[in-house]
């Protein structure tokens, strides 16, 4: 709808103000995110430029949104998943006249119709979480591509199909990943992914943790988070993994590997985190404990196959927010949260503002990056292109100091130490 707040849909306008008192919770644990505000807010160095963004609409992502703005951009917003859109800070964004089209319970037409909207506008920047929007326009609207310089991708799961775009040759417009920058996976993935992820876990069941079989579905930055907190809790953690690498990592942290086969038997509550389908299908939901917990982690609600959970079921209900009680033929309940989707957004508020803070700062940077290469005439081929290891030095030393933090200093005799290939015993 149009209104003086801007152009929008949002399930209600009048959640704003309390869609407001998180936004300023979330800025007052984002210092780093002010730090940037108060700066470009001057210089407005994004003027000009409209920015279509796809990322989940939680109170970290306004503190993003309003940065932009605050920069000078125009932007235009979506959720990027049916379960993740916080009704109140899609609301206050609207209010503070942000074109946004998000809503909660979002069905797959509705998601992609809300992406449609924010192409509207015909962008010159993307910024995206998962890659459906940058997808929506090489699919649909290629001729979008002549206006856009370029995009940003927040999460693993965006990063990869981009790069198998990219060697394919279909990718039509540089994109940087921002998941993979040290000051975004080695954090945002790894404490924020764990922390939000058991948070969405309780939230849904209440269960104990101490004492469970908790089985972890891949060991990579977001698996290892989970994993982390799940043992810190006093679970038993199982790991599965495809990879020898990070499989053993994973056992020289203490935790158990086995093959999903094996830890289907004995598992009490499992989570996905790998970024591919079928982790847990129909083999493993038939050996399963009574009353085990199903859940995901991971980008896509792919990883648990829910069509094989309910054929093999001879009922449903919903037991609690966010918690599904199937009665299996044999007698056994599986109770699966958030219908597969991410538990840590669906069931609970996403990653802490802190951690989110950095990888924010990431985008945002990338952002006027993107813009500084357009406005100095440089030319950047169709590729996916990696945060500078400045850039995240950088973000990671201002954090550190909102932190009261101080570190060292390396001596120009050590610089030179440190380069000289023939200093030796």
């Amino acid at each position: 709808m149009d209104s003086k707040a801007g152009k929008y849909k949002v399930k209600d306008l009048g959640l704003a103000a309390e869609g407001r008192k998180k936004i300023e919770w979330a800025e007052s644990r984002m210092p780093v995110m002010m730090a940037l505000r108060e700066k470009y807010s001057k210089t407005k160095p994004l003027k000009g430029y409209k920015i279509a963004g796809c990322l989940h609409v939680t109170k970290e992502t306004a503190v993003l949104v309003e940065t932009l703005k605050s920069a000078g951009a125009q932007v235009s917003w979506s959720g990027c998943n049916p379960l993740s859109t916080q009704d109140e800070i899609a609301a206050a964004l609207a209010k503070n006249g942000i074109e946004i089209y998000a809503w909660h319970g979002q069905n797959v037409k509705e998601f992609y119709w809300s992406i449609e909207q924010t192409l509207s506008m015909k962008p010159n920047l993307t910024l995206d979480d998962g890659a459906d929007l940058i997808f929506t326009v090489h699919n649909k609207y290629p001729k979008l591509v002549n206006n856009i310089i370029g995009g940003t991708e927040e999460t693993t799961t965006g990063v990869h199909r981009l790069r198998a775009m990219s060697a394919a040759k279909k990718l039509l417009y540089p994109v940087i990943a921002v998941n993979d920058a040290e000051t975004k996976w080695d954090f945002d993935n790894v404490y924020g992914t764990g922390q939000s992820s058991i948070d969405g876990i309780l939230r849904a069941t209440s269960v104990l943790l101490a004492g469970k079989n908790f089985v972890v579905a891949g060991y990579g930055h977001c698996g290892k988070g989970v994993a982390m907190r799940a043992a810190g809790l006093g679970a038993n953690v199982i790991v599965t993994e495809v990879k020898p690498t990070a499989a053993l990592k994973a056992t020289l942290e203490g935790h158990v590997v086995m093959t999903m086969d094996e830890a289907a038997k004995i598992g009490d509550i499992f989570i996905t985190a790998t970024g591919v389908k079928d982790i847990i299908t129909e083999k493993h939901f038939k050996v399963m404990k009574d009353g085990a917990i199903v859940c995901n982690t991971g980008h896509y609600d792919c990883e648990i196959n829910i069509n094989h959970l309910a054929a093999l079921s001879k009922g449903k209900r919903t037991v609690r927010p966010n918690n599904e009680e199937y009665t299996l033929k044999n007698g056994h309940k599986v109770y699966l949260l958030a219908q597969g989707r991410l538990v840590n957004l669906a069931a609970a508020e996403g990653h802490p503002s802190e951690v989110m803070d950095m990888s924010f700062a990431n985008q945002f940077m990338s952002q006027i990056r993107l813009v500084n290469y357009h406005t100095k005439g440089i030319k950047v081929e169709p590729q996916v292109l990696d945060i500078p290891v400045e850039q995240d030095q950088e973000i990671g030393g201002i954090k550190l100091r909102t932190m009261g933090y101080k570190i060292d200093k390396l001596t120009k005799e050590q610089e030179v130490y440190m380069n000289d290939y023939s200093a030796g015993t």
